[in-house]
């Protein structure tokens, strides 16, 4: 036999053999390290870089920034601080916003009394439509005018791509793929966007992990159910310079709790519905830069924050309406409203929630953002909307009904984990041309959302801690 031949079969027969040794895995991730490392000496002989000091100094930072023992610590500060920055810079701007629409609603109200307007009109009109849309206005506007430039500024850095690299690692475990973390990063600002996004992976298996599990991070619309409930119940009591802390620690909990979902769910149905192998994922870090800082936050202030308070307000105007007129719709001896109250109420007990609430979220369907909003009026006895501004009066109408930490706690879990919003739904059957998929994006998430609020309402009465 050709001695060449020989060298070239004992090769590959050694490859084999350490094949089996490591392992199917094992081995691809052993084939890919051995190429980037063969690449890397190719560069290093033929590129030669001009500022090989900005080189030394990327390296440097992953060292540290996608090591397996530092990575996640500060992934982890960085995204506390993120939460913490957002959280303390927009009450202020959100206290002068309201402020301000409690403003003009009074010379609204002076030109309707002026006009000899009916009381239904004005109730219609102001306290509905008006007072609906300066609530998503004034709670959404300021933490997305802070969060979005933020989350813009640390993608212009170049130190997304490393966390991409750091949850890589997680999402191989539970059978999804790196790429992944890009999506669900995405989901952060919107879902329906997120889903969009997941063109991105290669794999229809692995994109369709992707898609199912997006909605187990909270987006823009649910961020302000998170910020106030944490703020004005499980920040409680806690000395003031210690409340945005708790606050925010509370939010972060939640989001985490999200993640750990994202990748049960994933490892879940990859090993049932959606079965395979991972496939790779070659990642090129780009060099860090300096931020273009007025430009991004400009760009993420326009781009996002902006597009995504105009959708809110386009569908939170008629949202307002319709509950208006449900709350002031008589329907024997209540109203509409609380018919559908009543109906939903038992189920929604048994989930520590009530009926308000869970009806709430029905009404809710097309956009998260107008959950809130949404309950107010049904608490309120005239189905208008109360003013935003006075935190202690909002929060006296929750406990007057009926409502416990324990309360706040379901509802912010059932917010971040049940069905995706009407325009994500529309985007999953436009991406997956599927029903069956879409009604499982749909299905999954409000089951394990029922599932987790069930299983805390009754260990809590259980062990007594209410």
């Amino acid at each position: 036999m050709d001695p060449l031949i020989q060298s070239k079969r004992n090769h590959l027969d050694s490859l084999i053999a350490r094949s089996r040794q490591l392992g199917d895995a094992s081995a691809r991730d052993d084939i890919v390290a051995r190429v980037y490392q063969t690449t890397r000496s190719i560069c290093e002989d033929v590129v030669h870089y001009q500022d090989k000091e900005r080189l030394f100094r990327t390296e440097k930072l992953d060292r540290v920034l996608t090591s397996p023992i530092w990575g996640y610590p500060i992934m982890l500060a960085m995204l506390g601080v993120i939460f913490w920055l957002t959280i303390a810079g927009a009450n202020a701007p959100s206290e002068m916003l309201a402020q301000l629409f409690g403003w003009l609603e009074g010379y609204l109200t002076l030109t309707f009394q002026a006009l000899h307007a009916p009381d239904w009109l004005h109730g219609l009109l102001v306290l509905g439509l008006y007072r609906g849309i300066s609530w998503v206005v004034s709670v959404m506007l300021p933490p997305m005018a802070i969060f979005f430039p933020i989350f813009g500024l640390l993608e212009n850095f170049g130190y997304l791509p490393r966390v991409a690299f750091n949850m890589d690692r997680l999402f191989k475990g539970s059978g999804g793929h790196g790429k992944q973390s890009l999506t669900m990063a995405m989901g952060f600002g919107c879902n329906a966007a997120a889903i969009l996004s997941t063109r991105i992976i290669e794999s229809p298996r692995e994109r369709m992990l992707a898609i199912l599990t997006n909605n187990f991070v909270p987006c823009n619309g649910r961020w302000p159910t998170l910020i106030l409930l944490s703020s004005l119940f499980m920040a409680a009591g806690i000395a003031d310079g210690m409340q945005t802390f708790v606050t925010a620690a509370v939010v972060m909990g939640m989001v985490l709790f999200g993640i750990v979902v994202t990748l049960t769910v994933s490892w879940g149905l990859s090993k049932t519905a959606l079965r395979g192998v991972p496939t790779h994922y070659t990642l090129e870090l780009p060099p860090y830069r300096k931020p273009k800082f007025w430009n991004t936050i400009l760009r993420a202030t326009l781009d996002k924050s902006l597009y995504v308070l105009k959708r809110a307000v386009i569908v939170a105007a008629p949202a307002g309406v319709i509950t208006w007129i449900l709350a002031n719709t008589p329907a024997g001896d209540v109203s509409a409203l609380e018919q559908v109250v009543a109906f939903l109420d038992p189920f929604a007990r048994a989930l520590g929630l009530d009926g308000f609430i869970l009806m709430a979220f029905i009404l809710g369907l097309p956009a998260n953002e107008i959950v809130l909003p949404i309950l107010l009026m049904g608490y309120l006895s005239t189905g208008a909307m109360t003013e935003v501004e006075d935190m202690a009066a909002l929060k006296q109408i929750f406990l007057d009904h009926g409502w416990t930490w324990l309360t706040a706690l379901n509802m912010m879990l059932f917010s971040l984990l049940h069905y995706p919003c009407g325009t994500t739904l529309i985007n999953i059957y436009k991406e997956t041309k599927s029903p069956k998929w879409t009604f499982l994006s749909f299905a999954i998430p409000t089951g394990i959302a029922i599932g987790v609020t069930f299983i805390v309402t009754q260990t809590v009465r259980a062990l007594g801690l209410l």
